[in-house]
């Protein structure tokens, strides 16, 4: 398993990889396009073949982060329609570059009651997956259960996988650590990070985990808040990450840090490293 960071591509995606290798990865993660709003950059094959070249240079694998701004829970058309707009371009931009996976947070149902915002959900996955040929696969990130979002629990994420309409796609799971112990998963020790990942077995299936986010938490447990922290130093602690990291390289899953972007990020890195020893 590899372990690597949310790196930045901005100015040119094919030098997302040579920031990534600058700072110790040995995967990473990057946004295609500006994550609050805005189109992203053609590209065109010089680009891919740039991208492509940077990221077999290094043997990285990449994921692509989805924007913030996506909801495919929404009531409003717009944000409903481009979100779904978007992730498919988002499939296919990846595609083009060689990407493994791209992520999106589901969104928030705020303005319709929860069974008719899953059946949006599945509608608008269906329609951002039907016909799609590319090579990028879809990922639904675990998310961290405040207000009225979507996905913060493993069964839900689960119906909308199985759903009759979605169940002939590959479909797969994001899981981020933050946001799972926010929502109630309890990653603290390897009795409960046991627990937890055969919970996920028993509910979604192992199979279907394809990436995990690795972020400790600022908020405590069950809190529904989404707050990051560097690795040992939030509520999740050095403890739980040793079973993480553990499990992690069990199953050959990578791991994408997600944290601040400061002189403890490359602590970050070298904590994860060590906890898993060599590959």
């Amino acid at each position: 398993m590899n372990i690597g960071v949310h790196v930045s591509a901005a100015g040119d995606l094919s030098l997302a990889p040579i920031r990534a290798e600058e700072i110790g990865c040995e995967c990473f993660q990057f946004f295609s396009r500006p994550p609050q709003g805005g189109p992203g950059k053609e590209i065109t094959p010089e680009l891919a073949k740039k991208f492509r070249e940077n990221s077999e240079k290094f043997q990285m694998p990449s994921y692509l982060h989805a924007p913030y701004y996506i909801n495919l829970a929404s009531a409003e058309g717009r944000i409903y329609h481009s979100s779904i707009s978007i992730l498919r371009e988002e499939l296919e931009r990846g595609s083009k570059l060689g990407v493994k996976y791209l992520m999106f947070h589901i969104g928030s149902s705020k303005d319709l009651d929860r069974q008719e915002a899953l059946d949006k959900v599945t509608e608008g996955i269906f329609q951002i997956m039907e016909n799609y040929k590319g090579s990028t696969e879809l990922l639904i990130e675990i998310a961290a259960g405040s207000g009225n979002v979507i996905g913060a629990n493993l069964e839900e994420v689960e119906g909308i996988l199985s759903h009759p309409k979605l169940s002939k796609f590959k479909i797969g799971v994001c899981f981020d650590t933050c946001h799972a112990f926010a929502s109630g998963y309890d990653l603290r020790d390897e009795k409960t990070v046991k627990a937890t990942f055969a919970k996920f077995d028993k509910i979604i299936g192992l199979k279907k985990l394809k990436l995990i986010h690795a972020n400790d938490s600022m908020a405590d447990f069950d809190s529904k808040k989404d707050r990051h922290e560097h690795i040992g130093h939030g509520k999740i602690g050095l403890k739980g990450f040793k079973a993480i990291v553990a499990f992690a390289k069990e199953q050959n899953i990578d791991m994408i840090l997600e944290t601040q972007h400061d002189e403890l990020l490359a602590e970050d890195i070298k904590i994860l490293k060590k906890l898993r020893g060599k590959k």
